[in-house]
């Protein structure tokens, strides 16, 4: 009786594997989706200064939208706009920590990305790209003697990887995740300390997509 049951059971679910499969839109040429999502900015944080010690930044969570646009089904363009919040400040001094104050971020970042699986539910992908970051709005709480922090605007190189899962044909959700290699140049004091932060940072983020 059991084995009946599980071959009529194993029957069904053969049977009802093309439907299940209808179902899955896949990548398209031509498709345009529009994604937003939750990310964690997460700076390696090294370099060095004039003075010793080193450069840090701190990590921070904040909004994104991403654009794609499919080439072909397996090539996909992505750009990611964002921007984020950090306290930036130099550790391991002899005389302690010196504040820098804040620094806003704007990254930008554009990456060719290449989907092996277009066609399945479960479809996860790898990107090769550019970033070019703006740093604006310095300020905050500093430590005595500083006046003035100007964050240098830079580019990096950036490598992504992620994986899409479609829920229905218009809605996906997704995981990202990027490394961008990220190194500005800072100057306190207008040049009295000159410094190279190499922020190098991990953006994570989790998120839903929709597909035009």
């Amino acid at each position: 009786m059991t084995r009946k049951f599980c071959a009529i059971a194993l029957a069904g679910m053969v049977a009802a594997m093309p439907a299940v499969a209808q179902d899955v839109r896949g990548k398209q040429a031509g498709d345009l989706v529009l994604g937003a999502s939750i990310i964690g900015v997460l700076p390696s944080n090294g370099g060095n200064t004039s003075i010793g010690g080193t450069p840090h930044a701190s990590a921070t969570a904040t909004p994104q939208l991403d654009l794609s646009y499919f080439l072909t089904p397996n090539f996909a363009v992505n750009v990611i706009a964002a921007t984020s919040r950090h306290d930036v400040s130099v550790r391991g001094l002899a005389g302690g920590n010196i504040d820098l104050g804040r620094v806003w971020a704007l990254p930008p970042t554009v990456t060719l990305q290449y989907h092996p699986l277009p066609a399945s539910r479960f479809s996860p992908y790898l990107g090769v790209g550019l970033n070019y970051t703006v740093f604006y709005g310095e300020g905050g709480g500093r430590s005595a003697g500083i006046s003035h922090v100007d964050v240098e605007n830079a580019w990096g190189f950036a490598l992504n990887a992620g994986v899409d899962y479609e829920i229905t044909p218009r809605w996906v959700a997704n995981v990202d995740v990027k490394r961008l290699w990220l190194r500005p140049d800072v100057s306190v004091n207008h040049g009295a300390v000159r410094a190279e932060a190499n922020l190098d940072p991990w953006i994570i983020g989790a998120g839903m997509r929709y597909r035009f």
